[in-house]
């Protein structure tokens, strides 16, 4: 084997090796990666608020950066997930001014003075949304990746009074994404909202 050669051992040790390096420097990933004080601030950062689930952040970022990385990485709103990162999935799913949006083809910077909601907004007073517990009921998950994008769209799709059939619901659906193939079990979830549960 060659010195450029990596096998798995010499990859998993010379890991360990790091990771230990790191411990006893006393600096660790996690404080790394969370060291409790700003991003060192750029010429070209700036400062904003976001509001989000009723209530406002003051937030200082790139303005490159979109709306689901400030969410998450920023606001710690884990819910809202980054899938495909291209707008294809709907896993990223939000509603700005009561419309639903691809948070990962948004930029931050363009939700000032408009009010988000994230999958982490939508129950109230310790009470599912009737979304929420339609999704339940009717077994509207398998894996539960694509499900925050799946009931944001859900949510919109039935307030915007286009889940008028079976096939305008999948139409209107149809930006979001299931890998585990739950449709017809988030086609029941929608229909028992629509009809009143």
């Amino acid at each position: 084997m060659s010195e450029f050669e990596v096998s798995r051992r010499r990859f998993i040790g010379g890991s360990a090796a790091a990771g230990g390096l790191a411990t006893a420097s006393g600096i660790s990933c996690a404080a790394v990666a969370q060291t409790g004080s700003p991003p060192t601030r750029t010429p070209e950062m700036i400062d904003m608020t976001l509001e989000v689930n009723g209530r406002r952040h003051a937030l200082t970022v790139e303005p490159r950066t979109t709306l689901l990385d400030a969410l998450r990485e920023e606001l710690r709103l884990t819910g809202t997930k980054k899938g495909c990162d291209q707008g294809s999935c709907g896993a990223c799913t939000v509603h700005i001014d009561g419309r639903r949006v691809n948070a990962c083809l948004t930029l931050a910077a363009r939700c000032q003075a408009k009010a988000v909601t994230t999958i982490e907004g939508l129950a109230r007073d310790g009470e599912l949304h009737p979304m929420q517990a339609a999704f339940l009921a009717h077994d509207g998950l398998q894996c539960g990746y694509c499900t925050p994008g799946q009931i944001m769209s859900a949510v919109a799709l039935v307030e915007e009074g286009r889940a008028v059939s079976d096939s305008a619901i999948r139409e209107w659906m149809s930006g979001n994404i299931c890998r585990c193939g739950a449709y017809t079990h988030i086609l029941a979830a929608i229909k028992d909202v629509v009809q009143g549960g």
